[in-house]
């Protein structure tokens, strides 16, 4: 029997490397990996993913989320490809006066897609930990997300055509970006001291902040279950080629399987569906199948 040919997306990370280069092989499965360009990165293609033009591959959580709540045939696999703690991700102009979580409340907040996966980590953050309202927030949005039925909330606005967040937070257009505060020197942290709060969040609740998953078509799914259970076992061999080092904090940024994404994706659900981001609730089995669900 010959391997299938499947058409994938996957971006070039040090888990994956092995996996792309052809160093772990499957007799079952032979990937056709989408080839980047100069300066192209993999959610340049995740319309292409939710579109069905890859039979399996990376997504954003958040865009996984939406896709399978607006009926979307995907079926999530426990493969977290990269996570951190997003504290850091959201930043002020400190030339403009000071600015504390607490205050966000009739401001502006500058996000480049509002259902973008670190903005709606982020958001949640504030909302739970720090009391903000969201819906006192005016959003201003550069770009549409991944899946096309979703209506942004009333207190989005897009920006003008070829607005920038780094120019709009210099030029005081927005009060706050969800961005890195290197990009400017004048640039702080929201969120004072954001590596001690995010090992306090992780600790609190028993999660890592996940940014991209793997998902296959559910039809792959359901007609060929020993080739998804493939896929996983040459991404699980893929990040063990690896050999990465954990972080100083000690959290491994990448966790792969059921018991190390459950809780993760769990709070991803219930930050999204709060602010909703989500045609309709969703649990951890609306995510997984039979196959993929036993991971681990």
């Amino acid at each position: 029997m010959s391997a299938l040919k499947l058409k994938a997306l996957l971006g070039d990370y040090p888990n994956t490397q092995a996996l792309k280069q052809g160093k772990v092989r499957s007799s079952l499965v032979e990937s056709d990996f989408q080839p980047f360009k100069e300066g192209e990165v993999p959610h340049d293609f995740f319309k292409a993913v939710v579109a069905g033009q890859y039979d399996w591959g990376e997504l954003a959580l958040m865009t996984v989320l939406q896709a399978i709540s607006y009926g979307y045939p995907f079926v999530a696999l426990p493969v977290a490809l990269h996570g951190r703690f997003q504290h850091g991700q959201i930043c002020y102009n400190a030339a403009r006066g000071e600015l504390k979580p607490g205050d966000l409340n009739g401001r502006k907040i500058g996000e480049r897609t509002h259902s973008q996966t670190t903005p709606t980590w982020v958001r949640g953050i504030l909302q739970d930990d720090y009391g903000v309202d969201l819906s006192k927030v005016t959003f201003v949005t550069i770009t549409p997300g991944h899946v096309p039925e979703y209506q942004e909330p009333a207190n989005c606005r897009r920006a003008d055509k070829g607005k920038k967040l780094v120019q709009m937070l210099v030029d005081g257009e927005v009060d706050a970006i969800v961005g890195n505060a290197d990009q400017n020197p004048n640039f702080k942290t929201l969120i004072p001291d954001p590596a001690a709060a995010g090992l306090a969040w992780g600790k609190k609740n028993g999660a890592l902040m996940v940014n991209h998953i793997v998902v296959v078509k559910a039809s792959l799914a359901k007609e060929h279950p020993e080739v998804v259970r493939e896929i996983y076992r040459m991404l699980k061999e893929s990040k063990a080629a690896a050999n990465e080092p954990l972080p100083k904090d000690g959290i491994d940024k990448r966790p792969i399987g059921m018991s190390a994404n459950r809780r993760n994706i769990e709070i991803a659900a219930r930050y999204a569906w709060q602010q909703r981001i989500l045609a309709r609730e969703l649990k951890i089995d609306d995510l997984f199948d039979a196959t993929t669900r036993a991971l681990d």
